[in-house]
């Protein structure tokens, strides 16, 4: 379904294509009424209709149109065949609502009446409507008991305003439902089963505001509205707020809309999205904290007492202490910009939870097992910040580097038996400069729904409250450079993230995604002309990939990506991910610092070749592999062998972190069709950018170059003679 933004945009290019007859086939949309229930059961609409507390909501959806295209109604859509969740709002939630604009002097008197234009009345008639259904096209609709169970925790699908709504409870009765904080459900007038979907009364209007990140801290800044005016003033203060204002691509809607892109088609069918979102996520903390640090008031705090309180903490040493906030040499702006992410990320999000060793995603009840964590690069001057969940965390924190039970160190097979990658409880010794003590116990993000420090959701991002300072430290570089760094693709690149991509949890089908090479979709991925690039979900199915999902490029491919940066200076191996079937390819894969000239990384990569046997399309040919897998014994000496084996051929097996099923206790370790290659074995350095580009080197535009996550490990781990590096 189209979105509102949609609509309201391309009003005036609907209106010039229908008069030039040009770009478009047609400016109407029409329902195909021959889809309409006939049988004596109510549809949503039939039900709406005979109760008269929602006779003021019938007549808007009669009064909106589906879309600009459209001279079909809402309430005609809400009596065809589908799956709609309806959160109808009853005439006196509708009443509140214009008694509020009134209020806030958008309208003169609180009627349909005080509208200045019918341009402005039309607009919050879109509002109530679109931000009140949620279209589940051929599979979805929700009933209570099928809301998120998480606090805050949003709708796999979005409404028709293409924004996902989120749902609270009451801490005292957990029957009482709140959508995005704002509409009670009826106590009783919910889980109205219509034969197209559900009605759920809301006692207020659904109606989630536009504003972007950048409009959200300029509110802040201006009227003081919440408790995170310093973070405001300083976000803007180092030129953020042009970048934090973008939502989308223009360019990417006009090119949509006009067919002048499409997605790859062969081998197989793909969707090509229908935007390019922007979105970005800011970690603040609170006035009430600057006041105790710097001890002043929040309204007699400047910006100069922020830089000298930073600068008094001994943090970015070497960095600029002037009055230029905007250059990524400046102290200050060193320190917002490691609080804001270019992801779109609500609190559930900031790790994923899929398919890690022993945790079933279909159990929403279920405790969460082994650590989840993501590294996603930050604005500015690019660093890492490491998000983290695990049973033992009870919540997602920043920066947490605890003691696993990981089969090495204390928990190795001569002291404890215990290596079940599970906290330990301990954490890990401090290196180098940091701000407290606990520093390695990381900082928790609260997932905090009510209140002053509420996380704030806008229409491009989130701000999520934090408790402690964030600061990139010494400390935390080399926690992080004592560490194997495993990124998904997908976390390495936004737009996967912004336009809702990514999260499995996000789907209800399964189907591919595809994108063009004569338009660029992603920043960082330059993809040449004759390469078909694809992103496939995995939804539904037990692929052996790590978090489920897997890009997959076939063609006369060749691209190029930037990397995410390392956490300080040294010798470097990055491992690249392989799962092994008869449909893959062989690749050159090349590396470096100019993207135009990047060299070859020793020979082609052969994603047909597993631990044990080569996989080809005539045919398997057993034990015709030379990277010398073999299945783990109860002998951890046989296994270390095996592993120094693989790695003198270049190959690891895989982690044994996931599975290829939920809930499953057995890992992709032992499948001898999931390696880890390593590709290249470099020393770098954090202020340098790398690029990584692939190229296929056979001459079957058939055959699939497969990518699911890069790993990045420090000699001082992958080479540690007193502690070597585990399994997991």
């Amino acid at each position: 379904m189209t979105n509102y933004a949609f609509r309201t945009w391309l009003g005036a290019l609907c209106a010039l294509c229908c008069s030039v007859t040009v770009l478009l086939t047609s400016c109407t949309e029409e329902i195909d009424m021959s889809n309409r229930y006939t049988f004596e059961e109510e549809t949503v609409m039939s039900y709406l209709e005979k109760h008269p507390q929602f006779s003021e909501y019938v007549s808007l959806l009669k009064q909106t149109p589906i879309s600009a295209f459209s001279s079909s109604s809402v309430g005609q859509l809400m009596t065809a065949r589908g799956h709609y969740t309806c959160f109808a709002p009853n005439n006196d939630a509708i009443q509140l609502y214009l008694d509020s604009l009134q209020r806030k002097g958008i309208i003169t008197t609180a009627s349909w009446d005080g509208f200045a234009s019918d341009r402005e009345r039309d607009s919050i008639r879109d509002v109530i409507v679109f931000n009140s259904i949620i279209d589940g096209g051929n599979t979805t609709t929700y009933s209570t008991s099928e809301f998120p169970t998480t606090d805050r925790g949003e709708f796999v699908v979005a409404n028709m305003n293409e924004r996902k709504l989120f749902v609270t409870r009451s801490k005292i009765n957990p029957d009482s439902i709140f959508i995005n904080g704002e509409a009670p459900l009826h106590m009783k007038n919910r889980d109205i089963e219509a034969i197209n979907g559900y009605v759920h009364e809301v006692t207020n209007v659904i109606a989630p505001s536009n504003d972007t990140m950048c409009d959200l801290l300029e509110q802040i800044v201006s009227k003081n509205e919440t408790q995170f005016t310093l973070m405001a003033r300083l976000i803007l203060a180092c030129g953020l707020g042009d970048t934090l204002s973008r939502t989308r691509d223009e360019a990417w809607e006009t090119l949509y809309l006009t067919n002048a892109i499409e997605a790859p088609q062969s081998p197989r069918a793909s969707r090509l999205p229908e935007h390019r979102k922007y979105g970005f996520t800011i970690f603040a903390e609170p006035d009430r904290l600057w006041e105790q640090w710097i001890g002043k008031p929040v309204s007699e705090i400047s910006i100069e007492d922020v830089q000298n309180y930073l600068a008094g903490l001994g943090i970015y040493p070497g960095a600029t202490t002037d009055t230029d906030y905007k250059s990524e040499d400046n102290l200050l702006n060193l320190f917002v910009t490691y609080h804001v992410l270019p992801f779109k990320l609500s609190h559930e999000r900031l790790v994923v939870h899929w398919n890690e060793l022993g945790w079933n995603v279909d159990a929403r009840s279920q405790a969460y097992t082994i650590p989840v964590y993501e590294y996603y690069t930050t604005m500015g001057r690019r660093r890492l910040l490491k998000t983290y969940e695990s049973f033992e965390s009870k919540g997602i924190y920043l920066n947490r580097f605890p003691i696993l039970r990981n089969g090495r160190g204390k928990y190795s097979p001569d002291q404890l038996n215990i290596n079940d990658n599970h906290e330990s409880g301990e954490f890990r010794n401090l290196s180098g400069h940091h701000l407290v003590a606990n520093e390695n116990e990381g900082i928790p993000v609260p997932n905090i729904s009510e209140g002053d420090e509420a996380t704030i959701s806008t229409t491009n991002g989130y701000l999520h409250p934090l408790h402690q300072l964030l600061v990139y430290t010494e400390n935390v570089t080399n926690q992080l450079q004592r560490e194997r760094i495993r990124i998904d693709f997908c976390a390495m690149f936004p737009e996967f993230t912004n336009n809702n991509q990514r999260d499995l949890r996000d789907y209800t089908e399964s189907f591919y995604w595809g994108y063009p090479n004569n338009y660029s979709y992603f920043n960082d991925i330059d993809i040449k002309e004759g390469c078909r690039f694809y992103f496939l979900t995995g939804y539904g199915y037990t692929w052996r990939n790590y978090q489920g999902t897997e890009l997959n490029i076939t063609g006369r491919y060749e691209f190029t990506m930037k990397l995410p940066p390392v956490p300080k200076a040294g010798h470097y191996e990055i491992r690249f991910s392989v799962q092994v079937v008869s449909n893959r390819g062989m690749c050159q894969i090349y590396f470096g610092e100019d993207p135009n000239n990047l060299p070859a990384m020793d020979i082609p990569l052969d994603m047909r070749m597993a631990g044990q046997n080569l996989y080809l399309k005539s045919g398997t040919i057993a034990g015709a592999s030379t990277v010398g897998w073999q299945a783990d014994t109860d002998d951890p000496e046989v296994n270390d062998q095996v592993e120094k084996q693989m790695r003198a051929n270049g190959f690891m097996k895989a982690p044994n972190c996931f599975t290829s099923s939920h809930g499953s206790s057995t890992s992709c370790r032992g499948d001898e069709q999931v390696l880890r290659r390593i590709i290249v074995s470099e020393y770098m350095y954090p202020e340098k950018t790398y690029y990584i580009k692939f190229k296929n080197v056979l001459e079957s535009e058939a055959a699939e170059c497969f990518m699911d996550y890069l790993e990045w490990c420090a000699k001082e781990v992958y080479d540690n003679p007193e502690e070597g590096e585990d399994i997991w």
